[in-house]
């Protein structure tokens, strides 16, 4: 996909992000997780684009719905990912929902 397809995506996405997403962004946001910079919807190497990233740490959260479970495709992508050297971060919607101290935990957790 072209890189400006991949803008206008990544930005559409923005605007629709889910519930969960916008949980999550709000304390991602403005360094707020431990002063680290993290990015929404976030084109990777023009070949994915992910929820959330902190490059300093190469650390991609993904918050998924039930459509993700067994997702071939994402074991393909995080496996791409993976080999660059990323850590992966999978959330659920519904736990974000309604354990979000434990999944912010668990991505400060990630960033130690």
């Amino acid at each position: 996909m072209p890189h400006k397809v991949f803008i206008t995506y990544a930005r559409k996405l923005r605007r629709n992000s889910t519930d969960a997403e916008k949980r999550i962004w709000h304390f991602l946001r403005n360094r707020r997780c431990g002063g680290h910079r993290f990015f929404r919807q976030y084109i990777f190497d023009d070949t994915y684009i992910l929820d959330f990233y902190c490059a300093e740490k190469k650390l991609v959260v993904e918050v998924d719905g039930g459509q993700h479970s067994g997702c071939v495709s994402d074991k393909v992508r995080d496996s791409y990912l993976t080999r660059r050297g990323c850590k992966i971060i999978r959330l659920w919607n519904n736990d974000v929902l309604t354990n979000t101290p434990g999944c912010l935990e668990t991505i400060s957790d990630m960033l130690k």
